[in-house]
């Protein structure tokens, strides 16, 4: 692991211990799942799932959740993701500024 990889890896870790202290993770997680409920597309993943479990013999929950995982993260809606990266920019941005 390069030094770089470190320091961001650490970054990253002070950054998201800050968000959870302060209680930005959590609204920001509910705001994210509201938004992605409102969509539709929370919806359409679970039935994605369902489909793909019973076509399974037997149903494979590791494998479920690795193809529905690809799937979710390619189809979040390109709205949803900019407002959830907004907030998380905002925050790292206020966080510097203190």
């Amino acid at each position: 692991m390069s030094k770089s990889t470190s320091d961001a890896d650490a970054l990253y870790t002070q950054v998201h211990r800050r968000m959870v202290e302060s209680g930005d993770w959590d609204r920001i997680l509910r705001v994210l799942s509201a938004k992605l409920s409102e969509q539709g597309w929370s919806d359409e993943l679970y039935h994605r799932a369902k489909e793909r479990a019973r076509m399974m013999d037997p149903p494979l929950f590791k494998t479920v959740l690795e193809e529905i995982s690809l799937h979710g993260e390619a189809t979040v809606p390109v709205s949803v993701r900019r407002e959830t990266t907004a907030q998380i920019r905002q925050f790292v941005k206020d966080q510097f500024e203190k």
